[in-house]
This record gives structure tokens, C-alpha cells and sequence, in this order.
């Protein structure tokens, strides 16, 4: 029996907190998840700054997590644990 190794292709997703990012980073990952093909807000057109903020204070509620996949390398945002 092997010890578990986190960066192994079946490991899970890890959430990463948004504190642990660089400001600089964070605006990114929002930026890319927001902006993904199929996102939608509804009857009403807000602009970039409008969508990442609304993400951002999601994240603060904790209505929302970030996971990076190491399997994918990929980042997501998934809704928090309630």
C-alpha cells in the first residue's frame, strides 16, 4: 500500500481560498469564469468589473468556492457548502 500523493492524476479537486490568492490572480480566475461560453445573468447586461464583483462577494459569503483540479490543471467555481 502506497502513501497518498496529492499530485497523482486521481486525486480530487483542492479548493484554494480566495485569501491564499494574489489580488492579481483571484481578478483573473473570476475574470475566466465569468466570461466563460454560457454564463448568464439573465434580462440584465452588466459589464466585466459588475460580473467579478458579484462573484467576489459570493465567494465572501461563502456561497461560492474556488477547486483547482491537479488532474485537469484547471480552476473552477462551484457553490459553497451551506
Amino acid at each position: 500500500m502506497s502513501d497518498f500523493d496529492p499530485d497523482e492524476e486521481h486525486a480530487g479537486p483542492v479548493e484554494v481560498p480566495a485569501s491564499a490568492l494574489p489580488a492579481e490572480v483571484l481578478r483573473a480566475v473570476l475574470e475566466e469564469f465569468v466570461t466563460r461560453e454560457g454564463t448568464d445573468y439573465g434580462d440584465v447586461e452588466y459589464d466585466l468589473d459588475a460580473k467579478v464583483a458579484h462573484v467576489r462577494a459570493q465567494l465572501k459569503r461563502g456561497e461560492a468556492r474556488i477547486l483547482w483540479d491537479p488532474a485537469t490543471e484547471s480552476v473552477t467555481l462551484v457553490p459553497g457548502r451551506r
